[in-house]
Formats: structure tokens, sequence, C-alpha cells
């Protein structure tokens, strides 16, 4: 019989208090059971709304009547069609905002858990599954792809199952990109990633680490001398913005991208890490967005006292609903409507308060959003002995300062269509290399975008 609840079956979650002092993933996952009953919340449109509310076009309601069945694996398969990463998505996505938000049962009462059934499908699949993916025959042609986040990833993937040879080039020592380096282990497990990965390899898919495009290998060196027939770029948007003003450059002043990556890559919260990072006893937290929720709840499992600073109100927090209500339940503070005009300095080169201009809210700006504007003469101080700067990235340079016929934008994006294809023939990118700061499911969706465009130009240019 079909589930006519009103609500969707809620995601158990680790306790607000204990996981505020640990790594572990916070939401625990559906059972068996919960997601069989919330599989039948579904009520298989015929028209399907939900698919056209995702990047990447999963088959939404036939994977969702498998499970209703109890057919996990053939669930998985379906998804499987269309993500490479289903996994990752099922945990990170703003399912909210894309699949769930035309979910007809969402109209009345709250949509079906499309993204928490995707997630238990993969970890079902991952826990059971012994079965290696079917590698590919070989077509011989040869693409190289820049850069192991979700839009290389999802572009590699889907052009090994087409049989093309790919080599992924990551500039760290450890592939993933943004899944490894930005997102916090409690909110995806880095053993996810890997097993994703591993099952890219399985596929044919090369990886090489350390390889910084621009400055080890060109995007030209790799066309003209080492044979490959496209690139693409899916090398993200990693440069933090900074607000430039006094204090900025003080000791532990921190980018969210410096301040996660040794978190997350490099571990720094352990006892005698070697690259260790202050722990603090009162962090601020400056921006509103899921990376500014991600580096407040790390500082809160170093120990801190943390509060968030943002210039417009919680309705204008760009972050996802779940994400800033587990950061509520884990005891982080918020100050809206104000934004940091000086850091101060305890006398010795570190950070000893912040200090904050107070905001009102104008006219919609550029974004659609209230314009903050300052109230003269109102500002306030806070104690801090860190300080994180999450303001967002743009694309590093490199790439567009060494590659002949690159055009980009003035702040730095690649330029390309809609299919991929940049001013450089043969040159392909996507993700936030091409829009900045983005989601990951709208980077996996540039990546297979640019995959079929890849393929078709390889196909035509040897007829």
């Amino acid at each position: 019989m079909p589930n006519m609840s009103l609500k969707k079956n809620p995601m158990p979650t680790q306790d607000p208090v204990e996981r505020s002092k640990n790594f572990k993933e916070v939401a625990l996952g559906y059972t068996e059971e919960i997601a069989i009953d919330e599989a039948k919340r579904c009520l298989n449109c015929k028209n399907k709304p939900c698919v056209a509310g995702c990047p990447v076009k999963i088959y939404i309601p036939e994977f969702i009547a498998k499970v209703a069945e109890g057919d996990f694996e053939e669930a998985y398969n379906i998804i499987s069609r269309s993500s490479s990463l289903p996994a990752v998505c099922g945990r990170v996505c703003p399912q909210e905002t894309q699949c769930e938000s035309k979910c007809v049962r969402g109209i009345k009462g709250e949509p079906v858990g499309i993204g928490r059934l995707e997630r238990f499908v993969a970890d079902w699949h991952n826990a059971h599954s012994t079965d290696a993916p079917v590698k590919p025959e070989p077509n011989g042609h040869r693409v190289a792809v820049i850069g192991s986040g979700p839009a290389g990833l999802a572009c590699a993937g889907d052009l090994a199952k087409k049989g093309y040879k790919v080599v992924v080039f990551e500039a760290l020592h450890l592939a993933g990109g943004v899944l490894v380096y930005g997102i916090p282990e409690f909110r995806l497990p880095k053993s996810i990633v890997q097993k994703e990965i591993d099952n890219l390899k399985a596929l044919g898919v090369d990886i090489d680490t350390n390889i910084v495009a621009g400055r080890t290998l060109s995007v030209d060196e790799l066309m003209d001398e080492y044979g490959f027939e496209s690139v693409f770029i899916g090398s993200g948007a990693g440069l933090p913005k900074f607000m430039n003003i006094p204090g900025e450059n003080l000791k532990d002043v921190y980018s969210a991208n410096e301040f996660l990556t040794r978190i997350n890559l490099m571990k720094a919260y352990k006892d005698h890490s070697s690259t260790p990072i202050a722990h603090g006893h009162h962090a601020v937290v400056v921006g509103g967005g899921n990376v500014a929720m991600d580096a407040a709840r790390c500082a809160r499992r170093l120990g801190a006292e943390v509060t968030i600073v943002y210039r417009r109100t919680k309705a204008e927090l760009p972050a996802r609903k779940e994400e800033i209500e587990h950061a509520i339940e884990e005891g982080i503070k918020f100050e809206f409507l104000c934004s940091p005009i000086e850091i101060g300095n305890d006398g010795n080169g570190c950070v000893g308060s912040i200090k904050c201009q107070k905001m009102k809210l104008s006219e919609p700006d550029a974004s659609g959003r209230a314009r903050p504007v300052p109230i003269e003469g109102e500002t306030f101080e806070m104690d801090a002995d860190v300080v994180i700067m999450a303001l967002g990235t743009s694309p590093n340079p490199l790439i567009k300062s060494t590659t002949k016929g690159l055009e980009t934008q003035s702040w730095g994006g690649i330029i390309a269509d809609e299919h991929g294809q940049t001013s450089r023939e043969g040159v392909f990118a996507g993700g936030d290399a091409v829009t900045g700061a983005a989601t990951v499911i709208l980077a996996m969706g540039a990546g297979k975008t640019a995959a079929e465009a890849i393929d078709a130009y390889i196909q035509n240019k040897n007829k």
C-alpha cells in the first residue's frame, strides 16, 4: 500500500552533544525498513517533475520503485546509469532546492526523501556487492581531465564507460578535490569518496596526483606532446577571497579553504599532527554559506565557542537548511546584520578581537537578496582568537595564464558554452572553474555534459 504520510521519515542522527566532540558522520542513514516505507510515499508521477530538477537526470521514480519492492541492487543500477557518485550525492546535494523541490508530495506536505533514499541505495550496494564494475572495451582514444573533483570525476567516469582511456591529473596528493579537502568527515566520510574513486579506477580511469596543471604540465603540453585528443578542465575554484580589512594578516586568521584543507586532508585535529591548526577558545566565522557552516562546525569540534557573523538575516542564509539546523543544535551562535571592519591584535601578532559594523537591509542587489548597508556609528566588538573567512572562492589563474587561446571572464572563470566547449579547440571546461563556487551536483552535471560533447568532438574529428 502507498504511504500517504505528509512527513518524510526523519534521518537518524548522532546526539548533538556527542557529535560536536567528534568527526564521525552526523547522519546515520535509513534502515531497510525505513527506506522501503519512505519509498512508498512516491506517487510515481506520469510527468516525473523530480527528474527535471536533477542536474544529472537520475531516473528517480524508477529507482524509488525498486526500493519500495526491496530490490536495492537494481535501484543502484538505475541510479548508476546517470550518476558516477551516488553515495556522495546522496549526502551533500541540496535536494531541497533541486529534485525534492519539484516533488508533488511537497505541495501538501513534505517531499519524498529522494536524497536520503539515494544515499541508502548507494550504501547498501557498497556494503553488499562484491562485483567490480565491468571495464568497457577500449575505443583507442585518449582524454586528459584536469582536477579530480566532482566535475572531473563525472566527466572521467562517463568517458571511461564509452571506452576512452582517461587520465585524471590532480594537484594534491589525494584524489577527490573538494570532496576530500573541503567537505568535513562528519558530512562526507572519506572512505565513501575513496570507494567511488575505486569504482572509476576499475573502469580504467588512471589518476596521477601531485600534478599541478599549468606548472608541472600545461594544457598545451598534454595535447601537443602527450597526444591527448581532448582536455577537460575541472580544476574548481580554490582561490580564497578576503575582505581586505585591518588585521586580516594576523596569525590565526584563516581562509575557510586553508582551515578545512588542514582538517579534512591533513587531519590537523589529531594530536601530534604535522600540520597543526589553532584550536582557539573563541572562533569567529565570517560568511553564511555551506562552507561557513562546515568551518564553524569543525572549529566547534576542536573545542572552541563559535560565532558565525553574517551581514544579512537568517532568512537570507545561503547554506542548506539542514546544515544550519545542525550547526544550531551543536551550539554554534549567529550574529546577523553585521560585518567585520577590523581584526584586533592581542599584542603578540595574533588575533585578539574582532570589530563589527551593524547593518540593515536595503533594496535587493544583483543576487536578488536584500542588500546590506551600514548603520552609521553602530559598531561592537567580540572576543576572538581565531577568525575564519568563508567569503567564497574564485578559479586559480594558473591554467588561464599558461594555456594559449583560452578566454576567461574578468573574475577568472573560464568561458565555455552550454556544452563545455572553450575558445580553444578540443579543450572543454565545467564546474566551478567556469561558474565560480557552486554545488557538487551542478559540477557533476557540467562534467557529464562535457563528456558527451568530447565524445561527439572526437568521433567527428576521426570520421
